[in-house]
């Protein structure tokens, strides 16, 4: 294999890259909202810390427990390491992309606090990219373990029971 393999992305190369992209931009977007917001902030400030406060704690326990569960397993490209196993306990009992997910709650969690439409939009399109990539990921992964397919019917993508 050539040092430069990376260049073709066969692995998901270019689907870290651009995830990394979408969440600079999603960071460096300021918040927007095209009514004046003021009263809505007031009244709604302690509900919002508190949905944030969960939202990311949800987000470290999702990320914290995916990275943990998939131990040796764990790479920053959708495409699965050479010595792949089938991780279907821990969090991955729950949810097929608890990474994916912890990132998709933070940023729904942010929304939420900051009531911003801006932010809303990425997180609209931060969905359907990690949907994209984990439905990629999900495309190699049952071509090496075809038990795949029942673990997908039975576990959800992203929130358990839901999604």
């Amino acid at each position: 294999m050539s040092n430069f393999s990376f260049l073709k992305g066969k692995r998901g190369e270019y689907l870290v890259a651009l995830q990394f992209a979408l969440l600079f931009a999603f960071i460096i977007t300021p918040v927007w909202h095209p009514i004046p917001m003021q009263t809505w902030f007031e009244l709604l400030e302690i509900p919002r810390k508190i949905i944030w406060f969960f939202s990311g704690l949800i987000a470290i326990l999702f990320v914290g427990f995916g990275m943990i569960n998939l131990r040796d397993n764990l790479t920053p490209l959708p495409y699965p390491v050479d010595h792949n196993q089938f991780v279907k306990h821990g969090i991955y009992n729950w949810v097929r992309h608890p990474l994916y997910a912890s990132q998709l709650i933070m940023a729904l969690g942010w929304v939420l606090y900051s009531l911003s439409l801006s932010h809303l939009l990425w997180f609209i399109v931060g969905f359907i990219f990690f949907d994209f990539k984990a439905s990629k990921e999900e495309h190699w992964l049952t071509e090496r373990h075809p038990e795949y397919v029942d673990y997908a019917k039975r576990v959800r993508k992203f929130i358990p029971w839901v999604y």
